[in-house]
């Protein structure tokens, strides 16, 4: 199961999902910026809303690891289940397979300062204005 760094996390959106990559963020508001990034790398298995609040993430149940077994053929190394408010009348579930997962923590500007291309905030963390957190990677074969 994850461990989120301490931080308000309630606003949450897939903010980029390319080949290879998965990146949900999340903040206190995502208008403007946000704090939080999951890198998911090498998704294989993706059910997710395009937004969402509050997210409970839990254990997967055996059935979700059958599930994403079969529909993969393998055993990712990294499987994260979720609840959460999705806008409507009953929480959604969210299940995600990927190869790895790095967290980072750091101030990400959502739209750039001025008509060049966006940045992130450097705020003393690293090279590229994050501080990673650690990451997993998948078990050895």
């Amino acid at each position: 199961m994850i461990e989120l760094p301490e931080g308000s996390w309630w606003d949450w959106d897939v903010y980029s999902w390319r080949p290879g990559e998965l990146i949900l963020a999340a903040g206190h508001d995502l208008c403007y910026h946000h704090g939080l990034e999951l890198v998911l790398t090498d998704p294989l298995y993706v059910r997710c809303p395009g937004a969402f609040q509050d997210p409970v993430f839990r254990e997967p149940t055996p059935e979700e690891r059958r599930l994403v077994e079969r529909q993969c053929g393998e055993e990712p190394g990294v499987l994260l289940a979720f609840e959460a408010d999705g806008g409507g009348a009953e929480p959604v579930s969210g299940l995600i397979a990927a190869g790895g997962l790095e967290v980072r923590v750091g101030w990400v500007r959502r739209y750039p300062a001025d008509r060049g291309s966006a940045g992130r905030e450097a705020a003393g963390r690293g090279s590229d204005g994050r501080e990673s957190t650690g990451s997993t990677a998948p078990p050895p074969r």
